[in-house]
């Protein structure tokens, strides 16, 4: 399922050396199909070369797999954001470096407060070192990180990697944490990639890219994804509140949701990446039967403990007529 309305813009940040330039590499070298756009400080640390560059104008290179790479200064992120947020055909996601555009929270406010329905925040992913995670503080990203990736795992013992993990989670307990080796992250714990229609023809370079990876001796770091459905409408207060207390590990959510007469009959299609939760209004197919589908994604989530919260949304009473309201706000 993918949104038809703005793009989602993640913001990368992380200390020098930590690997998120690696990682924004691997996300544009491996795509699968979903086209992105980096906004980056220089082209030079993005290894264009590897990815074949189609053409270049001005500040923008155009990647034969269909992402593009924009280098641009602290006072041009916000103009290249709506330009790239214009491409066509669309891009589904937009990867800002945090490196020297501007403090990682700040940057994240930016995209939140900005007056453009082209594009929205979709949340902060925080890179961190390993082996310098082990023997020096984490600073304040962390509070504000909806997943953090730990990365050079290989690099260091299965006791430090715990010791880590308990630093992270003594500032913030909630957020989703993924161990990596070479920042390889699936980039389907991103977005959803597009349907492929199975074929025999022959392999694209963005597959060709992929097909080399999966087979790659370094296996890429996974995730969970938890399913929920009910036939039985749910409770648009209740469901709110799970959403904003969110249960520790889950970093998406998408589907639909059926809130019967206190959604006025309609689907409620959610989409909740990090920090940036929107519902889109649509109607039942004929014929498709009125449930709630969910798909929830993240790291180390309790199963038992995500379909126990989402099993206490189903309404047992109708709600009360103000109920709706919570997700309204939030309705594009």
């Amino acid at each position: 399922m993918r949104t038809t309305g703005s793009v989602p813009v993640l913001a990368l940040a992380g200390y020098l050396g930590a690997g998120k330039t690696t990682l924004l590499n691997h996300l544009l070298r491996n795509s699968r199909g979903v086209r992105i756009g980096a906004l980056v400080n220089d082209f030079g640390a993005v290894n264009i070369d590897a990815m074949l560059v189609a053409g270049q104008v001005d500040a923008m290179a155009g990647l034969t797999n269909g992402c593009i790479c924009c280098a641009v200064d602290a006072d041009e992120a916000g103009e290249m954001l709506g330009k790239l947020a214009a491409v066509k055909p669309r891009l589904d996601l937009i990867v800002v470096e945090a490196s020297g555009l501007a403090e990682p929270a700040a940057l994240a406010r930016t995209i939140a407060m900005a007056d453009d329905k082209r594009y929205h925040y979709a949340g902060l992913v925080l890179v961190v070192d390993a082996v310098e995670a082990t023997r020096a503080e984490l600073g304040n990203n962390v509070q504000v990180a909806d997943l953090v990736v730990v990365n050079k795992a290989d690099q260091v013992s299965d006791a430090e990697l715990e010791a880590i993990r308990a630093k992270i989670t003594a500032v913030n307990d909630r957020v989703p944490l993924l161990l990596t080796e070479f920042g390889r992250i699936d980039p389907e714990l991103l977005i959803d990639p597009p349907q492929q229609i199975p074929r025999a023809a022959q392999l694209s370079l963005d597959e060709m890219l992929w097909e080399t990876y999966e087979h790659d001796d370094h296996e890429h770091a996974r995730f969970q994804s938890v399913e929920f459905a009910t036939s039985t409408p749910i409770n648009p207060r209740r469901f709110m509140d799970f959403l904003k207390n969110r249960p520790a590990g889950m970093y998406r959510a998408k589907g639909f949701v059926d809130f019967g007469p206190a959604g006025e009959g309609r689907k409620f299609v959610l989409q909740l990446v990090g920090a940036s939760l929107r519902f889109e209004r649509s109607r039942w197919d004929d014929g498709e039967p009125r449930r709630t589908s969910l798909v929830l994604i993240g790291t180390d989530m309790s199963v038992d403990t995500v379909h126990g919260a989402l099993r206490d949304c189903v309404a047992t009473e109708p709600p009360d007529d103000r109920a709706i309201l919570g997700v309204q706000r939030y309705v594009v």
